[in-house]
């Protein structure tokens, strides 16, 4: 079991239920350090006094809020301590219940998992079920990391999650990036453009997605490690504004292949270079990170 980064209970009314949280995301990002090319050595970073021009040790560091310009208010661990015992620091504290499919998924930030705190099942269960039976999810705030936060706990797959939100105030307004006046669509345009959505609907099945780039990354890696060169392919001149009825004539005709990815060398240079190497990876062809577009659609057509 992973380790948990917090420990409170939910407050259901007069009702507390103790729950620990854990993340719900492992995060798989390449993680890179600077390098002095001169002799290999890591580069280090100081916190340095700007007054004074001096490296600072930890202990002389605090957090300081600028109350005018120039004039910083010093906070302690124990102001920030006594601002969360306030706000009920370690409780989660339910304000409403709402229906999930009200809220706009841009007010979600993050997804924790709550599990049960020691001895506390039974509770813990008891207010599961009755989220489960009602289909509702909570609205709830509580302080973690020296800030209020607002989350929606719900129920997935008999265990609650935390959606940490932004609040209101924090989610940008649409109407400054609204046009002002969009054209009409064109009917043929839009019939046709509805029928190459429903040709693609399906199910949501997260695991036919992955991190391409991820993984073109690691190759480069590994081949720089055996003493490989890496030669980046020519960048891809812009594409000239398309015939939008000929682009979705096209995509119609496409989406009626066969599903298996054999197709002519025309309808391969359709596809966008990421679709290729997604192809060119299933069909484990070989250099394919190297490859340009062309490339690409040569290894594939030959195949």
């Amino acid at each position: 079991m992973p380790r948990s980064i917090w420990s409170g209970s939910i407050s259901f009314g007069l009702v507390n239920v103790p729950v620990r949280m854990f993340s719900a995301i492992q995060e798989k990002d390449l993680h890179f350090h600077y390098i002095h090319t001169k002799d290999g050595g890591r580069i280090g970073y100081e916190k340095v006094c700007k007054a004074e021009g001096k490296p600072v040790p930890d202990d002389e560091i605090a957090k300081g809020f600028e109350w005018e310009e120039g004039e910083h208010v010093l906070l302690t661990d124990e102001d920030f301590e006594a601002a969360a015992a306030t706000e009920q620091g370690k409780s989660i504290d339910i304000k409403d219940f709402v229906p999930y499919d009200q809220i706009d998924p841009i007010y979600f930030e993050r997804t924790y998992m709550l599990g049960p705190g020691d001895g506390a099942e039974r509770v813990y269960a008891l207010l599961t079920e009755a989220m489960e039976r009602s289909g509702l999810a909570a609205i709830a705030k509580y302080v973690m990391r020296d800030k209020q936060n607002l989350g929606c706990l719900r129920v997935r797959d008999g265990l609650i999650t935390l959606e940490k939100m932004y609040f209101a105030d924090e989610v940008r307004p649409l109407e400054p990036m609204r046009p002002d006046k969009l054209p009409k669509p064109d009917k043929r345009e839009l019939d046709m453009a509805i029928e190459l959505v429903d040709r693609l609907r399906g199910d949501f099945r997260p695991d036919r997605y992955e991190d391409t780039y991820r993984d073109t990354l690691c190759e480069i890696i590994e081949r720089k490690r055996k003493g490989g060169t890496v030669t980046a392919p020519e960048e891809e001149k812009p594409a000239a504004p398309p015939d939008v009825m000929a682009a979705l004539m096209a995509s119609l005709e496409r989406s009626t292949g066969d599903g298996n990815g054999a197709r002519g060398r025309d309808d391969l240079a359709q596809l966008s270079r990421d679709e290729l190497y997604e192809r060119a990876k299933k069909a484990d062809v070989a250099g394919r990170s190297d490859m340009s577009k062309e490339e690409l659609v040569e290894a594939l057509a030959s195949r």
